[in-house]
């Protein structure tokens, strides 16, 4: 195969436990997920996807429902580590791997393929997709960051769309903001959207590295591919219909099942 999804589900969570089997609206977490997974498969050349678990009761789930999954070991410390250790559960080995979040139902299928499609293009070891806000959006994600200091991640590129940093502060800052706003509706702020797609070699190379000084500090894992050289592309996409870029709550479950009431479930479009 040419490109493998993985979705990661682990069991635990501290503020949802047992979260991708977590209702949403009729469907469970990682329904959707894989779902969304087999859409973008769909799309794409040569591609395949499954479910990355450390549980029993979501292997289990995913076996009844007909969703791919493999077992991984629960001691891997992140979601990449999972990705790498379903392709060798898999016995897989693709030109491009993707960790689609485990916890991010409403991603549009079309974010996948956006940064599969950045791979066969531009030659970089991996791609993320990314949002330019609106001034309107910066000015809530401000106001967001006012309460929650370490929700949002924001970056840089260069001409070509390499990103060159990533930040939980708002990055660029802007000295002549007043004159930009009158100048263009968007603003030069893009925010972050946590899909990665990997070639397979710098997936390895990066499960590999230690973790590095400004990934410890900012909470970022992408920070230890820019630190030991590797190349990210950042790929601009449209937001999706429903923007939650992750279930952690209930509370967030609450606001994703008011809003796909409100909007509609984007599985049924």
């Amino acid at each position: 195969m040419k490109t493998l999804i993985v979705v990661p589900a682990r069991y635990a969570s501290t503020r949802l436990p047992g979260k991708p089997l977590a209702m949403i609206a009729g469907r469970t977490m990682v329904d959707r997920v894989a779902a969304l997974a087999r859409r973008a498969s769909a799309a794409l050349e040569d591609a395949a996807y499954a479910v990355a678990t450390d549980d029993m009761r979501i292997l289990e789930y995913c076996r009844d429902a007909g969703i791919p999954v493999v077992m991984t070991d629960p001691a891997l410390p992140s979601g990449s580590d999972r990705a790498l250790a379903a392709v060798e559960g898999l016995g897989a080995e693709p030109e491009f791997v993707v960790n689609l979040q485990g916890d991010a139902p409403f991603t549009p299928a079309a974010h996948v393929v956006a940064i599969v499609d950045a791979l066969a293009t531009c030659g970089t070891d991996a791609a993320t997709p990314c949002i330019r806000l609106s001034w309107e959006a910066l000015d809530r994600l401000r106001a967001h960051k006012q309460e929650t200091p370490f929700s949002g991640t924001t970056l840089v590129t260069d001409p070509s769309g390499r990103a060159i940093w990533f930040s939980k502060i708002i990055l660029p800052a802007m000295r002549k903001e007043a004159e930009l706003r009158k100048l263009n509706p968007l603003s030069p702020v893009l925010q972050h959207i946590g899909l990665y797609g990997f070639r397979l070699e710098a997936l390895q190379r990066y499960c590999a590295l230690p973790e590095s000084r400004y990934e410890r500090l900012e909470g970022l894992e992408q920070l230890r591919l820019i630190e030991n050289g590797l190349t990210v592309q950042a790929v601009e996409v449209e937001p999706g219909r429903i923007a939650i870029p992750g279930i952690d709550t209930a509370e967030d479950i609450a606001l994703a099942e008011r809003l796909v009431a409100e909007y509609g479930d984007p599985d049924k479009a």
